[in-house]
C-alpha cells in the first residue's frame, strides 16, 4: 500500500453533505488505500458497480484466519473487526439465514403491517395531544421500531430502556471496554429470555420462542439470533425515521410534494433509504484469498470496507446524486446489501418508514424544522450515528 494513505473517518464540515475527500477519492476510482480510525491499513471501495459485486462475493467474509492480526475498523466489539470461524463461515451463515427466513417471510410480514401502523397511530395521537413544539426522535423514531422488533422478537417492551443502553453501548466504535460489556449484558439477557420462552413452551408466540423451540438450536445460539435481530432491528431505523424526516423538511419541495402526492410514498421510502447515508465507512470484509479489485492486488487477509453510501452516491448510477429528489428514476440502491447477506429484515425496515412517512404526511402537512439544520447533533460515537434530537413543530 502507499505510504500515507489517507485515514478515516474523514472530515465533512456539513452533516448532509458528503466529505469533500470522498468526493475526490470517487472521481479518482473505485478502490483506495486506508487506514482505519484506529489506524490499521485497509482498502475503501466505493463505487457502485463493484461494492455491488463483492457485496456478493465469496473470496470475503466477515471472518479472519488470525483475528488478532486482523485490521480492525474501530473499537466496537460488535463490528470494529472479524467475527465468526473462518473455517465454517458460509455454512454458519447459510445455517443462520435458514433459520432466521421463515420468521421474515412475506406472509408474516403482511401480517405485522396492520400492527405498525396502529402502533405508529398510537405515537401520533400522542404526539398531536402534546401539541408543538416537539422532539420527534423521542416521540416517534425511537419508540416505534424499539416496539416493533419486541412484539416481533417477543421482548418485553418494559425492558426497552435497559436493552436501549446495551445496544447504544455495544455499537460503541470508540471504547472497547464499553462495547463488550454491553455486549455481554445483552446477550446475558437473551440467554435469560431464551430459558424463559423455552420453560414458557409456546413455540408460536414470537420469533425468540420459535428458536427456542427449533431442534438443534441451543440456548446460546437462540440468544445469540435474537440479540442481534434486536441491535439491528431497531437501531438502523430509528436513523432512517430521524434522517428521513430530516432530509424531507430540509429539502425543499421535497415535505410538500409529499403531501401533495400520497401516492409518492413507495419513491419517497426508497430516497430516505438512500439518500442520508452518505459514505465514508462501509461494511468490513476480510479477503478470504488474494484477488484483484478494479486492478489493484489485495492480499489474502487484508481488511476492505465495502461502502453501501458511496456507492448509493456513485454519479455513474444515480444523476445529481448528492440531492435528495423524491422524483428519482428508480435505480436500486445497496443499503440493504445485495446477494447472499442481502438484509433479512428490509421488508419490515420498509414497511415501519412506510407507515411513518405516510401517517406523518396525512397528519402533519405544515410539519417544519424547530431549529436550524447546524443546531441539530448526531451521535460520532455509536456506529449507526443518527441525531440525539429532532425538534419540530407545526
Amino acid at each position: 500500500m502507499p505510504s500515507t494513505p489517507v485515514r478515516l473517518p474523514y472530515e465533512q464540515p456539513d452533516p448532509m453533505r458528503p466529505a469533500p475527500l470522498l468526493r475526490e477519492l470517487q472521481s479518482r476510482g473505485p478502490i483506495h488505500a486506508i487506514r482505519t480510525a484506529v489506524g490499521d491499513p485497509g482498502w475503501h471501495v466505493t463505487a457502485y458497480e463493484h461494492v455491488r459485486l463483492l457485496l456478493d462475493d465469496d473470496r470475503l467474509g466477515r471472518a479472519h484466519r488470525e483475528p488478532a492480526r486482523a485490521s480492525r475498523t474501530g473499537e466496537s466489539a460488535l463490528f470494529g473487526g472479524p467475527m465468526g470461524d473462518f473455517d465454517t463461515e458460509q455454512a454458519d451463515h447459510r445455517r443462520m439465514r435458514s433459520l432466521l427466513q421463515p420468521h421474515f417471510s412475506p406472509k408474516r410480514m403482511r401480517a405485522l403491517t396492520g400492527r405498525v401502523e396502529t402502533l405508529t397511530t398510537q405515537l401520533l395521537d400522542e404526539l398531536t395531544a402534546a401539541g408543538p413544539p416537539a422532539d420527534l426522535h423521542a416521540a416517534l423514531a425511537l419508540p416505534l421500531p424499539i416496539a416493533v422488533i419486541c412484539e416481533l422478537l417477543g421482548v418485553p417492551y418494559e425492558d426497552r430502556a435497559r436493552f436501549r443502553a446495551w445496544t447504544q453501548a455495544a455499537g460503541d466504535v470508540t471504547d472497547r471496554t464499553r462495547s463488550e460489556q454491553g455486549l455481554a449484558e445483552l446477550f446475558g439477557y437473551g440467554r435469560h429470555l431464551v430459558a424463559r420462552k423455552r420453560a414458557a413452551g409456546d413455540p408460536d408466540g414470537d420469533v425468540i420462542s420459535r428458536l427456542a423451540a427449533t431442534d438443534g438450536v441451543s440456548d446460546d445460539e437462540a440468544a445469540a439470533m435474537g440479540m442481534t435481530l434486536l441491535f439491528a432491528g431497531h437501531e438502523t431505523t430509528v436513523t432512517a425515521i430521524g434522517l428521513g424526516v430530516l432530509w424531507l423538511l430540509a429539502t425543499p419541495g421535497q415535505w410538500q410534494a409529499l403531501v401533495d402526492d400520497p401516492a409518492r410514498i413507495d419513491a419517497a421510502v426508497e430516497e430516505i433509504l438512500r439518500a442520508p447515508g452518505l459514505g465514508g465507512g462501509g461494511i468490513p470484509r476480510y479477503a478470504r484469498t488474494d484477488l484483484e479489485i478494479a486492478g489493484v492486488r489485495v492480499r489474502e487477509g487484508d481488511l476492505v470496507l465495502l461502502d453501501l453510501g458511496a456507492a448509493n452516491h456513485d454519479a455513474s448510477v444515480f444523476a445529481d446524486p448528492d440531492r435528495f429528489d423524491l422524483d428519482r428514476p428508480a435505480a436500486p440502491h445497496l443499503t440493504f446489501g445485495h446477494g447472499a447477506r442481502y438484509c433479512i429484515g428490509a421488508p419490515l425496515a420498509r414497511i415501519e418508514l412506510k407507515a411513518v412517512f405516510s401517517q406523518l404526511a396525512a397528519r402533519f402537512p405544515t410539519l417544519r424544522l424547530g431549529c436550524a439544520v447546524d443546531e441539530l447533533t448526531f451521535n460520532p460515537h455509536v456506529l449507526t450515528g443518527g441525531l440525539t434530537a429532532l425538534p419540530i413543530t407545526w
